[in-house]
């Protein structure tokens, strides 16, 4: 096997050693000037990987129907029977409402296919649905990789603010929901308030939060106006999605979900309906038993919205979660995962409903060889089958227990690979590039100094910020750093010296005012 030689181990005589220095440093005057075409960009078309078949997507749905249809959904809230049986549910006795076959098909029709998710900044804004791929965050990890210990320890309010400014400053990741729970903060309406917050202060992307209950909506809806620039403005272009799991499984509403649900509708905040079962708990352990009753649930939330207000913007979260059967502990990165997570995807797109699934929530606590595998299996297999927002796919560690920033630096360079790769190779005349190949060939008898290879650099290669890719000695002299090491000091040094504030002071004294805001 002939090993790649570098350009820069060539050897040189004194005649090539100007041609190699003056040729070296075009090449890095070139590599200083931003790229006209982002080699790697978000948004990517996926749906190549298709683990389920027709048939099998076609069993699934039609199992999913029945069990609807059939056993109903269980402990419905009286508020929400109502409507249900004003649209075409029936009555079951016992708190279940049946949704016929015809009314969930009905929906699935009608129900809003793509929709933006805003950000302050509209050059941030995302357009879900179709095949486009993005990354960004969830999670509500009760505790962080401490930076300097490497130990974890509760999750704090700073933490919040860290992270959120810390993933401002990553391209690939495409929406910020909060990755942490402050346990510092014990009261609930503090909580929702100064997460609310933490999201407006430190990144004007599109960003989600939950609210605890239906209650703090309102109040809270008041400080995105503010930030909007008036009462009703943030309604008109919302910058704010709610995470929201209206659905327990097995096949049961949650009465304080289904409130939050009609208060965010009311305030036109769109929202991800999250279904959450797991394998073998509360789901069957039979791979295609779980996704047909996770389906249905997922549909379930999607009929409720559109009998609410039809056609409202709905993320259609179908996350399927897996546990170790021998102990009963969360696998946030096992092989069942990865397919599961993919082939919720699949059947969302084929339903032709805005997809997101969950993936990149490795088990491992360290940032090491464990993180990175089942990091970059589920993501790039959900990436590849078509998930439209893929969550919990920055950040997580610890199976969504832990939250750690050096990953978030890790995992957005993992994402610009992902996206590399849905973007896959252009085939063109020029690109098959019969004629450089000649010329080079019958010339200098390499492609180095070809302007082709120029064009190609910047518009088919994607150039990682931090991985090595240096030779032995060289990583040695440097100080023979890993992943973490490296991703812990590009941490340091972007919470060191960036300090965004998306809040103007009139604004932030105006929230000051109405809200108790920690510190």
């Amino acid at each position: 096997m002939q090993i790649p030689i570098s350009a820069d181990a060539l050897p040189m005589t004194d005649t090539s050693t100007t041609r190699r220095t003056g040729g070296r440093a075009a090449r890095h005057a070139k590599r200083a000037v931003p790229v006209s075409v982002n080699p790697a960009p978000a948004g990517a078309a996926g749906g190549a990987y298709k683990p389920l078949s027709e048939l099998e997507l076609q069993q699934i749905f039609d199992t999913a129907l029945r069990l609807l249809a059939e056993l109903g959904m269980g402990e419905v809230p009286d508020r929400l029977a109502k409507d249900l049986i004003a649209a075409g549910g029936v009555d079951l006795g016992n708190k279940r409402i049946s949704l016929p076959i015809e009314m969930v098909k009905g929906t699935i029709e009608t129900s809003a296919k793509e929709f933006w998710l805003y950000g302050r900044d509209p050059s941030r804004d995302i357009h879900v649905g179709g095949d486009r791929v993005y990354f960004g965050t969830g999670g509500a990890a009760v505790t962080t990789l401490d930076l300097e210990t490497e130990r974890y320890r509760p999750s704090t309010l700073q933490d919040l603010h860290d992270f959120t400014r810390l993933q401002d400053t990553l391209d690939n990741v495409a929406w910020f929901t909060r990755c942490c729970i402050a346990t510092d903060i014990s009261d609930m309406y503090d909580l929702d308030v100064n997460t609310a917050y933490a999201l407006m202060r430190n990144t004007n992307k599109p960003v989600a939060t939950a609210f605890t209950v239906a209650e703090h909506v309102d109040p809270i809806v008041k400080m995105f106006d503010i930030v909007a620039g008036g009462k009703g403005e943030f309604a008109k272009c919302p910058f704010v999605k709610a995470h929201i799991s209206p659905v327990i499984s097995p096949m049961r509403f949650g009465e304080d979900a289904v409130d939050v649900v009609y208060k965010c509708i009311e305030h036109n905040i769109p929202m991800s309906c999250i279904t959450a079962a797991q394998a073998g708990a509360t789901a069957p352990a039979t791979l295609a038993g779980f996704l047909a009753q996770s389906l249905a649930e997922t549909i379930a939330s999607l009929v409720m919205v559109n009998v609410i207000s039809p056609g409202f913007p709905m993320v259609f979260s179908n996350w399927p979660l897996v546990v170790d059967l021998r102990t009963g502990a969360f696998a946030g990165g096992s092989g069942e995962t990865t397919v599961l997570n993919a082939a919720s995807a699949q059947l969302s797109n084929w339903l032709g409903l805005p997809s997101g699934v969950a993936c990149s929530m490795t088990d491992a606590k360290a940032i090491d060889a464990q993180y990175g595998v089942e990091k970059g299996m589920t993501s790039l297999a959900a990436a590849l089958a078509g998930g439209n927002l893929i969550y919990e796919s920055s950040g997580m560690t610890a199976a969504l227990l832990g939250a750690s920033f050096e990953a978030f630096i890790l995992d957005d360079e993992m994402h610009a690979m992902t996206y590399r790769v849905l973007r896959g190779i252009e085939v063109t005349e020029e690109n098959l590039a019969f004629d450089s190949v000649c010329r080079s060939i019958l010339t200098d008898g390499h492609f180095l100094g070809s302007v082709d290879t120029f064009a190609a650099m910047e518009r088919d290669y994607h150039y990682p910020k931090l991985a090595d890719r240096n030779q032995p000695r060289a990583w040695a002299e440097e100080g023979a750093l890993d992943a973490w090491a490296r991703a812990k000091a590009k941490v340091h040094e972007v919470l060191a010296d960036y300090h965004p504030c998306y809040i103007s002071p009139d604004q932030d004294a105006e929230i000051r005012a109405t809200f108790r805001i920690l510190e």
